[in-house]
């Protein structure tokens, strides 16, 4: 079994909701330095603000406290290992802009499912390098669209590695392996090229500032036996019913190695396999800790129901959204991973107020609150100055001295 440093005192704090026992720090990084723990990691840098995997979003994250960056990685045509959400990158650069690149407009299919678009396998890194970054989601800042160019995963640790002399703390990387079934039928397999990556910058040692999360099972016990750096097992599903239940269906249902395995076990199984004590214990022994979606943790139920037994607009502000929603108790995933010596680190926090459950009043603060007095060890957040805010004024609930 994989082991993970941490600490735990059995101290109780008030926390809002909750009443709960709260992590210590555990040590990790080169030489004595300690990582803060509940971590604060910048998805795809500092999404909310700047267009997602780029150098200038991971710094700003990293200005804002992020303690880790978190690139997504695919692979381009010759092999290299770039920052981008997925391997279809129609919506997050610039490529239609590009008439030279007109001609690569194709449709693959993606875990099971056809999409059409502009895919990384079929551009060179020097073709990456001529695209420009957008930000995908019209609510964020677009005046960014174009300015910055898709960075490698060598061009990100490198980063990290400045800032952390800069500011004098660690930064780490939290790679994400994209769709490695995917990549790997397409002949340009993930697993070695990330681990060559590391090796080379230094960082392919159990202390290494560096986790690796993946939705696939194979991909992370492949890993295990490559690298000695940490990984964790992400936790997905399609959606939450009224009534707060997690549902499951194509291809949110389960990991896709799953899906393609030939095994009928895994073929029966879904994502919710691996919040159960078995899953938490076979989990335990390839990965170091889960990544769970936040409602395995914490869900939410309809405040009110259409006739047909949809989510009604509760709020009157003719949308339906998470404000139409009040929060379930919390589960006891997060006890339960640490009984498995498993860290659990959670996804996504948002400060949109239409993400925002009618609970928190609309102030994302008190939703990594909660999460915090839950004693999750790390939260995924496009807004890290809000997870940094949130995580100081934690501390100073627990110990005002």
């Amino acid at each position: 079994m994989r082991t993970t440093r941490r600490g735990w005192i059995p101290a109780f704090v008030g926390v809002g909701l909750v009443l709960l026992a709260v992590p210590t720090v555990w040590a990790l990084g080169s030489g004595s330095a300690r990582e803060q723990s509940p971590l604060v990691i910048g998805h795809r840098g500092a999404a909310g603000y700047l267009p997602d995997h780029t150098l200038e979003s991971y710094e700003l994250a990293i200005k804002l406290g992020a303690d880790y960056i978190e690139p997504d990685l695919v692979a381009t045509k010759d092999g290299h290992l770039i920052a981008r959400h997925e391997p279809n990158i129609t919506t997050t650069t610039d490529v239609r802009s590009h008439p030279e690149f007109a001609d690569r407009e194709t449709t693959k299919v993606v875990d099971g499912v056809a999409e059409t678009g502009f895919f990384a396998s079929d551009f060179t890194l020097a073709e990456i390098k001529t695209l420009g970054a957008v930000q995908p989601l019209a609510e964020r800042p677009q005046q960014f669209n174009g300015r910055f160019e898709i960075p490698t995963l060598s061009e990100v640790i490198a980063l990290a590695k400045r800032k952390s002399k800069q500011l004098d703390r660690p930064i780490g990387v939290y790679p994400e392996t994209k769709h490695p079934t995917y990549h790997a039928d397409l002949g340009l397999p993930l697993e070695h090229r990330l681990v060559k990556v590391l090796r080379r910058a230094g960082w392919n040692d159990r202390r290494a500032p560096v986790f690796i999360q993946s939705f696939e099972q194979s991909n992370l016990k492949l890993l295990n036996r490559l690298t000695p750096v940490r990984l964790v097992q992400l936790v997905d599903a399609n959606d939450v019913a009224p009534d707060g239940a997690i549902t499951y269906a194509p291809p949110f249902d389960r990991p896709y190695d799953w899906t393609v395995s030939g095994d009928p076990e895994l073929e029966n199984r879904l994502y919710s396999f691996f919040v159960t004590d078995e899953g938490l214990e076979e989990i335990s022994t390839y990965a170091d800790g889960i990544g769970p979606w936040k409602p395995y943790i914490v869900s939410s139920r309809a405040i009110a129901l259409n006739p047909d037994g949809t989510v009604a607009d509760a709020n009157g502000d003719g949308l339906v959204n998470e404000t139409d929603r009040e929060l379930l108790p919390p589960t006891d995933l997060v006890e339960r991973a640490h009984d498995h010596s498993l860290l659990i680190h959670t996804w996504t926090f948002r400060n949109e107020q239409r993400r925002l459950a009618s609970d928190f009043g609309g102030n994302p603060v008190n939703e990594y609150l909660l999460f915090y007095g839950l004693g999750v060890d790390g939260v995924f957040s496009d807004f890290p100055d809000t997870a940094f805010t949130s995580r100081e004024l934690f501390r100073l609930e627990r110990d005002p001295g």
